[in-house]
């Protein structure tokens, strides 16, 4: 079986990639949360929540192999 990374979008980032979730493989040289936004072509990080498993975390956060990796939009309301 392929090793692979679980990569989610919410709400406006779903809407604006057209679609939900997807399963990269994992590639150990596209290591950081920051890579993989690059990678997929999505516009700026600016405001961007990231989770991994989970667990907010920072671009910078290295990635292992069956990571989740999820993206934010900012969050709004009151």
């Amino acid at each position: 079986m392929d090793v692979v990374l679980k990569v989610l979008l919410f709400a406006s980032l779903r809407e604006r990639a057209g679609w939900a979730e997807r399963s990269l493989p994992f590639t150990p040289g596209v290591s950081t949360a920051r890579e993989v936004w690059n990678q997929l072509d999505l516009g700026s990080l600016k405001g961007i929540s990231i989770a991994v498993n989970q667990e907010l975390v920072g671009v910078n956060q290295p990635l292992q192999a069956g990571d989740e990796l999820a993206f934010l939009p900012p969050f709004t309301g009151g």
